[in-house]
């Protein structure tokens, strides 16, 4: 009786770690890349949880994953696609691992709802400090519980949400953390570079040029005859109320 108690508060222990240690997905085709992964994460305190191709990992996001880690060059379904598919029901940060480093391949990932990009091979210690400032930015977000209203455009901050005339615009969490920077220093103009390096979550090599295209969805997105965000020729951007 007593060793049947014991056993039921250890899987109680194990049910509450689960629901409140970060979970994070990694998939690879790469058997050695998933273990260094797991291993790696593991170390740190995360639950992770391994996949090695897209079917997989859209199997595992009944995990809810905070965050994914995923390789772009995969057999069958690559990253690309996965990311496609899965961004209308997932909100967690998707990093993607690739060996590509053309700009358009960058761009590539930021289109189809990534959120940060680190080139292999890689580091762990960066690995590490990119997957840290990531879940860091997104419990800050869950935290504000704002929502910027201004005619038909409303921003709610803890959902993580914009609605124009009442129907969601489709950011992206790359997009959207543009939009909330912009919002929250409204009037005040960033560099593209200190736009790049705030919404990615981590200081690194700043590339205008996806700042520029990122913006430019978002007017697509979310402008209905009035441009929020407002270039500042030679210097960067500012929001416009």
């Amino acid at each position: 009786m007593l060793q049947g108690l014991r056993m039921k508060e250890k899987i109680k222990i194990v049910e509450q770690k689960e629901h409140t240690v970060k979970k994070i997905l990694a998939v690879d085709d790469e058997a050695g890349i998933r273990s260094l992964l797991k291993e790696s994460l593991e170390m740190e305190g995360y639950l992770v949880y391994t996949a090695k191709n897209g079917m997989e990992a859209m199997e595992s996001l009944k995990y809810q994953p905070d965050l994914i880690i995923m390789d772009i060059n995969m057999p069958g379904m690559d990253g690309y696609t996965v990311c496609e598919k899965i961004r209308d029901y997932v909100d967690c940060p998707i990093l993607f691992l690739t060996a590509r480093t053309e700009e358009q391949d960058r761009v590539n990932g930021f289109k189809s709802g990534g959120d940060d990009y680190i080139i292999k091979p890689f580091g762990m210690e960066e690995m590490l400090a990119r997957v840290g400032a990531h879940l860091r930015r997104e419990e800050r977000r869950q935290q504000n519980s704002n929502v910027y209203v201004n005619g038909e455009l409303a921003v709610d901050f803890s959902g993580h949400q914009v609605l124009v005339e009442g129907e969601d615009a489709g950011l992206t969490k790359t997009e959207f953390s543009i939009v909330e920077l912009l919002i929250t220093h409204s009037g005040q103009v960033f560099e593209k570079e200190q736009i790049y390096e705030k919404a990615r979550g981590f200081d690194g090599e700043a590339d205008p040029s996806i700042i520029a295209e990122h913006v430019r969805r978002i007017r697509q997105k979310m402008d209905k005859g009035k441009h929020h965000i407002e270039t500042v020729w030679g210097v960067g951007y500012k929001w416009v109320d």
